[in-house]
């Protein structure tokens, strides 16, 4: 993967440095270990520092002294996870933060100004993360939703885009929009979304949706029925699978 700070060669791990830092393990020895890519976490950036902030202080990359790629989640799972705190609506999440109570709101569209603002290198779709267990016309109503926001998602993201000031210097390479399967634990449900979401003609696709509390064998079964159909020639990412075994497991 050609990206704005550097070439990314899979299959590849990625280490969660969910605030700004991956959490016990140093910076030099990131480097050492030869990581190419870091995953950011929007939620809860934009919950403190601020995406402001960060944009003001030239985007997360300075923020975190972190020269290399940058791959920025949409927020839809940190959401998800706070279901006691949140009220899905057709426009977006109402949610309350889980730091001080106060309230917020979600969008696809809102996503998109928060990650753009971060200077993600990959940008991730706004979805809505379907919780297990899930009866199949939850995971129906889902991932329709999922799609609706995927076509918000991307239609904002090519709008702004370019409002990136020191993505100048990347020899316009820019940000790229990578979209998410859903569907519940139903293989032909997962089928139908990725399906329809490559009808996006997005640079990359995600596999959203897992390690949501379903046993491991669910989780094997919806990534064999989706691989297939997302395009070989295009980044295919595994998104929440941490496991040891089963990075190998998927990467082959």
């Amino acid at each position: 993967m050609r990206l704005p700070h550097g070439t990314v060669e899979t299959p590849i791990f990625m280490p969660v440095g969910t605030a700004g830092t991956v959490k016990a393990v140093p910076q030099n020895v990131l480097e050492e270990i030869g990581t190419q890519i870091l995953l950011g976490n929007t939620y809860h950036l934009y919950l403190r520092p601020g995406h402001e902030r960060i944009r003001r202080l030239g985007g997360l990359h300075r923020f975190m002294s972190w020269p290399h790629p940058i791959l920025t989640d949409s927020g839809g799972f940190q959401v998800f996870s706070l279901n006691h705190l949140r009220k899905v609506t057709e426009d977006g999440v109402h949610f309350r933060s889980h730091l001080d109570g106060s309230s917020h709101f979600f969008s696809p569209e809102h996503s998109m100004e928060v990650q753009i603002a971060l200077g993600a290198d990959i940008v991730m779709a706004f979805d809505e993360c379907t919780e297990y267990p899930a009866t199949r016309e939850r995971a129906r109503e889902s991932l329709e939703l999922t799609m609706r926001w995927a076509r918000r998602s991307r239609d904002y993201f090519l709008a702004h885009a370019q409002e990136v000031p020191w993505y100048a210097d990347c020899g316009g390479v820019t940000q790229h929009l990578f979209g998410i399967v859903q569907g519940g634990m139903y293989q032909d449900l997962r089928r139908e979304s990725a399906e329809r979401l490559v009808e996006l003609d997005l640079p990359g696709y995600a596999i959203g949706g897992l390690s949501v509390g379903e046993p491991r064998q669910h989780t094997r079964d919806m990534i064999e029925a989706t691989l297939p159909l997302l395009p070989a020639d295009r980044p295919r990412y595994v998104m929440g699978v941490g496991y040891p075994e089963e990075i190998v497991e998927y990467a082959a």
